[in-house]
């Protein structure tokens, strides 16, 4: 057998990922025709096919399956090494490059990115925020973190915590205060952000019948947590998201009502199969397990602190 033609496994982990030449086509920037011409070529240099073909699908075989468990690999060492290459260039060991949501980025990660720095001097994190789902292969990344359900071809996920958990009302501290403990109904005179559906819900909980008109909606939940900073209005968040604030006194939560709604889902942490045992990925994974229950010790420890508010009647 002739000398593996490396310049075509990356198409071909595209095509066995995506299981679609024209999809790999497209994820890589290539044309359809480019592609089948990587694929065919590495076939005659391999001397044997790597795919069953099933109309505009394409399937890997035995042998297909074999070559993407060594090429995953191969590749993902590959890109450790032109990671850690960037990295020494720029003065520090490693770097790690992962994928964020904006929300979770600001209110959660951001503030606590100082004492990873302080455990991990010498691994370079490097954020980028984005709503939109990041093709890590393609784009560099080493990880992200992902909001859903999963699961994510060719990727490995690990859920770490469930955002299907109560939301609670939280608003201004300076401007709110006033509102602390008074009735449910109490808060419909008030302006109210977010998913009508979702205050709905919470007022049905309270045992008040609304029909919610939100004075503005925001399509992420960070952006909507600073407007109830600025006094803009009264909104519902995820407590684990909104704990920073109402520790350092910028939001207060009113109620001690929550509502159950499925607003979103889980948090994952995703990462290609190929890096589950790199130092700097493992290290990421169990500092963010550390500082999520850290996060959330404090806030029961805060709960037990204050006492429960009065129900609103």
């Amino acid at each position: 057998m002739s000398r593996l033609p490396l310049n075509t496994l990356p198409a071909f982990r595209a095509v066995a990922e995506l299981g679609s030449l024209r999809a790999a086509a497209e994820a890589m920037h290539l044309t359809h025709s480019a592609i089948s011409q990587q694929i065919r070529s590495l076939e005659s240099r391999l001397g044997f096919p790597v795919f069953e073909r099933r109309g505009r699908r394409v399937e890997l075989n035995a042998a297909g399956v074999a070559l993407l468990r060594a090429t995953q690999a191969a590749l993902a060492r590959l890109e450790e090494g032109t990671h850690a290459a960037a990295a020494a260039a720029c003065g520090v060991a490693q770097r790690l490059r992962i994928s964020v949501l904006p929300s979770f980025a600001q209110h959660w990660l951001l503030p606590r990115m100082g004492r990873w720095h302080v455990l991990h001097p010498d691994i370079a994190l490097e954020v980028e925020f984005s709503q939109q789902v990041a093709d890590l292969h393609r784009h560099g990344f080493h990880a992200a973190l992902r909001q859903g359900l999963g699961p994510w071809p060719g990727l490995m996920s690990e859920q770490l915590f469930d955002t299907l958990t109560p939301l609670v009302v939280v608003g201004c501290a300076i401007d709110a205060r006033r509102l602390l403990g008074a009735p449910a109904s109490d808060l419909l005179r008030e302006p109210l952000l977010g998913d009508p559906k979702v205050w709905n819900a919470w007022f049905a909980e309270a045992g008040v019948q609304a029909d919610v008109k939100p004075v503005a909606q925001f399509n992420d939940m960070g952006l909507m947590l600073q407007a109830a900073e600025y006094g803009v209005g009264l909104t519902l968040a995820r407590e684990l998201l909104a704990a920073d604030a109402i520790r350092a006194g910028r939001l207060i939560k009113l109620s001690p009502i929550s509502v159950e709604y499925e607003y979103g889902h889980s948090y994952h942490l995703v990462y290609p199969p190929a890096l589950a045992d790199w130092a700097p990925l493992i290290a990421l994974r169990d500092w963010l397990r550390d500082e999520i229950q850290s996060s959330l010790a404090q806030l029961r420890d805060g709960e037990a602190g204050s006492g429960a508010n009065a129900r609103p009647a």
